[in-house]
């Protein structure tokens, strides 16, 4: 059902197309295209018909049938205004076999980061969760936290504005001394020892700066106020299907993900401090090693950090 409604839009994005045409293409009933184009009007999408057929007028901004339009990446998209957690919707989607899917929300009412710490997610904002069934080790699986880091900042620097990644999962908004925070990420899984049987990448991102303390959104930051910036900016449905692609390049070319993610990196070079379990390393970032530790540089020699928060420091 899905899928069929999935080709009818895109012969009405074509449009104008015929009741009677959609039905021979298809292999459905014209009762069916009907309620197919009615289930797409109920959805946001505004559909005129004439004498010429259907025509497709306009994209609601958010929705899965939406984001699914025009997206050059193989995800099945499940939309939510409001949700309890992306992620954990995600995990139910994963545990019943599903791979390659999306649950996208414009609003979560219990969104959780890292080491189980409140997730601010009100209306404002896009929060969505990738659930894979990666051919990786569990080792291997922060490299999707990476890619996914990659993707989204590619996706914000479409739009203008000075995204960078901060070891280990956050994206920033960089303006002259000011760092603020754009974008989180949250990988979880489930897996034998050599083998990853799921894995769900959330992605929190500020779209309007909803007034969350040290954020800043995309709409709110605009580097350069041209008007394609402007106008790709604000359309959130471009910037989500722009960070899937790009994750989607990602994972299936998992060589290009420390690479890319040292070029779009704020981390390195920077004096950092890294807070362990094992008391707080303090020293330079020079490098990320795979599958994503961070290579700091100290008085007593290289050390290698694969988890904990990171600190940017002033330079002395």
């Amino acid at each position: 059902m899905k899928q069929t409604r999935q080709r009818v839009l895109g012969a009405l994005a074509d449009g104008p197309v015929s009741g009677p045409r959609l039905a021979d293409e298809f292999a459905i009933s014209r009762a069916a295209v009907w309620k197919h184009v009615e289930a797409l009007r109920e959805e946001g999408f505004v559909i005129e018909s004439d004498d010429s057929g259907y025509r497709l007028i306009e994209i609601p901004e958010m929705s899965g049938a939406a984001l699914e339009l025009g997206l050059d990446a193989p995800f099945e998209i499940e939309y939510h205004k409001v949700i309890d957690s992306t992620n954990a919707r995600a995990r139910t989607l994963a545990a019943n076999g599903a791979t390659d899917s999306v649950v996208v929300a414009s609003a979560q009412t219990a969104g959780r980061g890292r080491r189980n710490r409140e997730w601010e997610s009100p209306p404002g904002g896009v929060y969505l969760s990738i659930v894979c069934q990666p051919d990786l080790s569990p080792a291997e699986s922060p490299l999707y936290t990476l890619a996914a880091a990659v993707a989204t900042t590619r996706a914000a620097r479409e739009t203008g504005i000075d995204a960078r990644i901060k070891w280990p999962n956050d994206v920033l908004v960089v303006n002259e001394n000011d760092e603020r925070k754009l974008a989180g990420i949250l990988t979880e899984m489930q897996g034998e020892a050599g083998q990853v049987a799921w894995l769900v990448v959330g992605i929190g991102v500020n779209v309007d700066d909803p007034n969350i303390d040290g954020a800043v959104g995309l709409r709110n930051d605009q580097a350069d106020k041209t008007e394609a910036t402007e106008r790709n900016a604000i359309e959130t449905r471009i910037f989500v299907q722009r960070l899937l692609e790009e994750f989607d390049a990602l994972r299936n070319n998992t060589d290009a993900i420390l690479p890319a993610w040292r070029d779009n990196a704020i981390t390195l070079g920077r004096r950092v401090r890294a807070q362990t379990p094992r008391g707080d390393v303090i020293g330079q970032a020079t490098d990320i090693e795979s599958p994503g530790a961070l290579v700091i540089e100290t008085n007593d020699g290289n050390v290698r950090i694969h988890a904990g928060d990171c600190e940017h420091l002033h330079q002395t």
